[in-house]
């Protein structure tokens, strides 16, 4: 295999683990103020062979669901999958169909459904499903740059993004979470 790529596969690896733990740290905090309880969606993993001194191997079985999902204070529930690139573009097949079985039926139930997206670990955007689904009607092409995807930008606050900006909450609507 080529050392390049596996560098590259193994440091887009590490910025997409950064991008999740920060919206987690945005999530204890909406958590704290009872704003949300948002949790990661854990991955199956099987075990083959446990070698010792806590040590196993194993794989992930498949990667299926979006990577969190959780319930707002007024009651509705969310999902959301985070996706982190370094290019200047994020790609709609970065979902999977699987994932996009997912997001619609979910979304056909009332829940409320997005892509998060970073761009180099700078600029964050909450891609609602129905856009992210419709892409090239929206867009004109299968992927979001930073222009495509601008109305979506959400803000960052002492390092924390706000990954709830512009989700009218109906207990909420005195925390700044009100519709711009």
């Amino acid at each position: 295999m080529n050392p390049n790529k596996q560098w590259q596969g193994r440091k887009s690896k590490a910025m997409g683990e950064i991008f999740e733990k920060r919206i987690e740290h945005a999530l204890n905090l909406y958590d704290s103020l009872n704003v949300a309880y948002i949790q990661k969606t854990p991955e199956p993993f099987r075990v083959i062979r446990r070698i010792g001194d806590g040590r196993f191997e194993g794989y992930f079985e498949k990667k299926g669901q979006p990577d969190f999902k959780g319930v707002l204070k007024d009651g509705s529930t969310i999902i959301f999958e985070a996706k982190h690139t370094d290019s200047d573009r994020i790609l709609q097949s970065v979902v999977t169909e699987t994932q996009a079985d997912f997001f619609d039926k979910y979304q056909n139930m009332g829940a409320r459904c997005y892509v998060m997206v970073s761009l180099g670990l700078s600029s964050f955007y909450r891609i609602p499903w129905h856009i992210w689904k419709d892409m090239k009607s929206y867009a004109g092409h299968k992927y979001l740059n930073a222009e495509d995807m601008a109305e979506f930008k959400l803000a960052e606050s002492s390092g924390i993004i706000q990954i709830l900006e512009g989700i009218k909450l109906k207990e909420c609507e005195n925390n700044d979470f009100s519709e711009k």
